[in-house]
C-alpha cells in the first residue's frame, strides 16, 4: 500500500505540536505535503483529507466498513462507556434514535424563551466599563442553558452545584496540561487528590454523583417529568420497547452537556469577536435586528439571514472542531486513488476544507457575505460533521448561537478592550480564542 507522504519528525514531537501550535501545524503540512497526507502522533498515525470529492467519498462510504467509536476512546474516562461518541453499528444507532428528538423542529420553539431569557438575565450582571472575559462569559450562559434545557432543573441549589463543578472539571481540560492529559495517556496518573489527574477524578466523581441523584430522583416520581431533554429520554423506548438504563442515561447526559456547552460557548466567543473587530459587519447585524422592532420572537431572531450567515462563517475561519470524528478501515477501501488496508485511520479536515481557496477566496478573511452568495454542499462545509456521526444537536446550537448573540446585540453595545489580535489556540479538543480575548460594556439599550 502506498501511503501519502507526511512529516518526518518523531510522533512525539509531532503530538506536541498538535497540542501547543494545531493550525500552523495543519496549515504548513497541507502547503508542504498536499492532500491528503499522514501525521503520526503518539497514539496512532491518520490520513488527512480536505479535498472535497474524499470528504465525500469517505463520508457516503457505508459507515458499516469504519470504526468510529474506538477513534474516541481517550474519552471513555470523561463520558463512560455508553456515550454515543463511543459506539459502533447497533448500538450506535439505537442510541442515536433515542436522543434525536429533542433536538429537532417544535422541539427547539419549546427552549427560545429560556434561551433569550437565561442571557438577558447573565448580561444584566456585566459592569460597565469594567473588562470582561468574553470566553468565561460565553461559558456561563452556554453552561446555564444547557443546565436547564437538559436537565430542567429549578432547585437552586443542585443547578449552582453542577454549573461550578462542571465549569471547574473543563477548566481542568482546557489548560495545555490539562490537553496534555486527554491526548498522552501515561500521564493519567492519579497520586492524590492535589495532582492534576487526582484532583479531576474527584471532581468527575462529584458531578456523577450529582447526576444519578437527578436520575433516581425522576424515575421515583414521574409527575416530575417536564419539557426537558432528561424527561424526554427518560420516557424514550427503543424498537424494543426499552428504555435507557441509569448507566446510559448518564454517560448521555455527561456526553450532551460537555458537547453542548463548551463548544457553543467557544462558537460564540469567537461570533462576538469578529463581529466587534469589523464594524461593518456590527453595523449590518444591528440594521438587520432593528427591521423586527422591539421583542421579537425567537424563531423571527432565527430566520434572519445576515445573522445566519455570520454564525455560518464564525464556524468556518475557525470551527471549533478541527476535524470530524476518525474513521478506522475495517475492509480495503479507495479513496481519490488511494488503497487503504485495514487499520488505516481517516480523518477529514474541516479546518483545513474550511480554508480552501478554490471555495472560500481570501479564506483567513472574515466575510459572512459568502453564505448569501453561494450555497455549499456538505462535503464543502461541515463545521458539525456528516453522515451518521453529524452532530445531533447542531440545530439546537445554531438556533442558541442566534438567540444569544441577537440578546447580547439588542440589549448592549460592547467594544475590544485591546486591539492586540486575538490568535486560536487549542482548548482540550476545540479551537478557542486566547485568553486576551476581553470585552467592555460602553453602554445599555
Amino acid at each position: 500500500m502506498q501511503l501519502p507522504d507526511g512529516p518526518r519528525t518523531p510522533a512525539l514531537l509531532q503530538t506536541i505540536h498538535g497540542i501547543t501550535r494545531p493550525l500552523q501545524r495543519l496549515d504548513t503540512a497541507a502547503r508542504r505535503y498536499g492532500d491528503p497526507f499522514i501525521s503520526r502522533f503518539a497514539f496512532s498515525s491518520i490520513i488527512i483529507f480536505s479535498n472535497p470529492q474524499a470528504i465525500q467519498e469517505i463520508l457516503t462510504t457505508d459507515p458499516s466498513l469504519f470504526e468510529v467509536g474506538g477513534g474516541n476512546q481517550r474519552l471513555q474516562f470523561l463520558l463512560g462507556d455508553n456515550s454515543l461518541l463511543l459506539l459502533d453499528g447497533d448500538r450506535h444507532q439505537r442510541q442515536r434514535r433515542l436522543l434525536m428528538p429533542p433536538f429537532h423542529g417544535e422541539r427547539l420553539r419549546v427552549y427560545g424563551q429560556l434561551i433569550c431569557s437565561i442571557t438577558e438575565q447573565a448580561i444584566g450582571q456585566w459592569t460597565m466599563s469594567e473588562p470582561l472575559a468574553v470566553r468565561s462569559a460565553m461559558q456561563e450562559i452556554s453552561l446555564r442553558v444547557i443546565l436547564r434545557v437538559v436537565f430542567g432543573i429549578n432547585e437552586l441549589q443542585r443547578l449552582e452545584q453542577l454549573r461550578q463543578l462542571l465549569s471547574s472539571l473543563l477548566d481542568s481540560l482546557g489548560s495545555t496540561l490539562g490537553t496534555s492529559l486527554l491526548f498522552i495517556q501515561r500521564l493519567q496518573q492519579d497520586f492524590g487528590p492535589w495532582s492534576p489527574w487526582g484532583r479531576f477524578l474527584r471532581q468527575k466523581q462529584q458531578v456523577d454523583e450529582l447526576i444519578y441523584a437527578e436520575i433516581r430522583e425522576r424515575r421515583s416520581n414521574p409527575n416530575s417529568l417536564g419539557e426537558d431533554i432528561l424527561s424526554l429520554m427518560l420516557s424514550a423506548r427503543d424498537e424494543a420497547g426499552q428504555p435507557m438504563t441509569d448507566v446510559e442515561l448518564h454517560d448521555e447526559l455527561l456526553t450532551l452537556l460537555f458537547a453542548g456547552h463548551e463548544t457553543t460557548a467557544t462558537a460564540l466567543a469567537w461570533a462576538l469577536y469578529w463581529i466587534h473587530h469589523l464594524p461593518e459587519v456590527q453595523d449590518k447585524l444591528r440594521s438587520e435586528l432593528s427591521t423586527l422592532g422591539p421583542n421579537p420572537e425567537p424563531s423571527q431572531l432565527a430566520s434572519l439571514p445576515y445573522l445566519s450567515a455570520v454564525c455560518q462563517e464564525t464556524l468556518r475561519i475557525y470551527p471549533v472542531a478541527m476535524f470530524t470524528f476518525t474513521r478506522l478501515v475495517k475492509s480495503p477501501l479507495q479513496v481519490m486513488g488511494y488503497q487503504f488496508v485495514p487499520g488505516t485511520v481517516l480523518a477529514p479536515c474541516i479546518y483545513l476544507t474550511h480554508h480552501r481557496e478554490e471555495l472560500y477566496p481570501e479564506p483567513k478573511q472574515f466575510k459572512p457575505e459568502r453564505f448569501l452568495e453561494r450555497h455549499y454542499s456538505p462535503y464543502e462545509y461541515f463545521p458539525f460533521g456528516g453522515s451518521n456521526r453529524r452532530c445531533i444537536g447542531a440545530a439546537f446550537a445554531l438556533f442558541e448561537m442566534k438567540l444569544v448573540l441577537a440578546s447580547i446585540l439588542s440589549h448592549l453595545q460592547l467594544s475590544l478592550a485591546s486591539s492586540r489580535p486575538v490568535r486560536p489556540v487549542r482548548r482540550a479538543i476545540t479551537l478557542a480564542p486566547s485568553s486576551n480575548l476581553r470585552m467592555v460594556v460602553i453602554n445599555r439599550h
